[in-house]
């Protein structure tokens, strides 16, 4: 297993002014990104008005990964660039690559990088300044950054724009000699062989909540249910507007085990009670049930309309007609900040998870950690 370098074995943490220190001075920094399974992966990241051939080829020749660069949804709206997968938030919201229109030769060398990305954050650029595709592949850091997902394009924006610069950042991932994701051990060798300012996400995520939050309490009481008593408190975001519930039931305390599921409503599972061999799942039914005989427990229920691509995926699931990618991937777990602030605003800390044992980005930074995985009856489907 990866674990977090600690200390003694990595140069110290930065804290969060400083990494906005050597961001404002045009230097990469190294960020680590824990996961709830003890896992850590490091990306390599400098702001974009920095950036030069030399932070490229840094990024190219010794971190190994794809070079990426992380522009807010309203830029990419700017410069007309399209989702590479509409529809679906779950993945990595890469897209159209890019290249720079003129003043590069064949695109692929660290200059013509570093034009690129130039070109695609100068205020002055209009979408014909750039063509598809490219060797720069742009991702759309989602609105609300940290707080909402827990991912190095979301870092990377916050990080620039709380240091007063260009919401834009070029960053890539750390592969080690194999080409394989970094563990920690080679995290920290990396960053003392390069000498580079290493800071977490998960500091990062501390740092915003101690002066934003995306969710507010808009409602509280007391309601009856089919499982007995809850008391109910309702959350609105501030990104989407979108209202979220909360159902708890006992004494909630961060320094005991709290039983949670954080939930989103899909029609098959929960209305009609589908099921696919296989892939057992929580439905909000067994959840809610769960939840009411526990000590301590919330549902968190969160508001996400499902698409007509979504039914149609789901119909196709249950048919068997496509080997489309099925929901509790690790990718559909990068966005969890929602439901994080929400636990972290009910007083929650030690979670017993229930859902499938996957790895979960950050959460320290939310003052949560998982201990347990708690599988679903198995009578529970899709």
């Amino acid at each position: 297993m990866q674990t977090l370098p600690s200390r003694s074995e990595m140069p110290d943490f930065a804290d969060i002014d400083k990494l906005l220190s050597e961001l404002r001075h045009g230097q990469s920094c190294l960020l680590l990104n824990d996961n709830s399974a003890g896992g850590v992966t490091g990306f390599v990241m400098t702001a974009a008005e920095y950036c030069q051939a030399d932070h490229i080829a840094f990024m190219a020749r010794q971190a190994r990964g794809l070079v990426c660069l992380a522009l807010t949804p309203q830029r990419c709206e700017e410069l007309e660039l399209p989702l590479m997968v509409e529809g679906d938030d779950s993945l990595s919201p890469f897209t159209l690559s890019i290249e720079a229109a003129t003043g590069i030769d064949t695109g692929i060398s660290a200059a013509d990088r570093a034009r690129t990305v130039q070109v695609a954050v100068d205020g002055l650029s209009q979408p014909s300044d750039l063509v598809q595709p490219g060797h720069i592949f742009p991702i759309a850091a989602a609105a609300g950054g940290v707080l909402t997902r827990t991912a190095p394009a979301e870092a990377a924006v916050d990080l620039t724009t709380l240091a007063g610069l260009t919401p834009a950042a070029v960053f890539t991932e750390v592969l080690d000699g194999e080409g394989a994701v970094a563990s920690g051990d080679y995290l920290a060798e990396f960053a003392e062989r390069h000498d580079v300012v290493v800071g977490r996400v998960s500091d990062l995520v501390t740092y915003r909540l101690a002066n934003q939050k995306t969710v507010s309490t808009v409602r509280s009481g007391v309601l009856q249910s089919r499982y007995g008593e809850f008391k109910v408190t309702a959350y609105q975001d501030t990104i989407h507007e979108r209202v979220h519930l909360a159902l708890t039931v006992g004494d909630i305390r961060a320094d005991h085990p709290t039983l949670v599921r954080v939930h989103v409503t899909a029609v098959f599972r929960d209305l009609i009670g589908t099921t696919i061999e296989g892939h057992a799942s929580w439905s909000f039914d067994a959840s809610l049930r769960a939840i009411a005989e526990a000590d301590a427990g919330v549902l968190v229920l969160l508001s996400k309309p499902e698409m007509a691509e979504d039914l149609i995926s789901g119909i196709d699931r249950l048919l068997g007609a496509a080997e489309a990618e099925l929901p509790g991937s690790p990718d559909a777990y990068n966005q969890i900040g929602m439901g994080a602030q929400i636990l972290r605003d009910l007083g929650v800390g030690q979670i017993k998870l229930m859902g499938a044992p996957l790895k979960y980005n950050a959460l320290a930074g939310f003052g949560l950690e998982v201990i347990e995985f708690v599988a679903p009856p198995e009578s529970e489907g899709l």
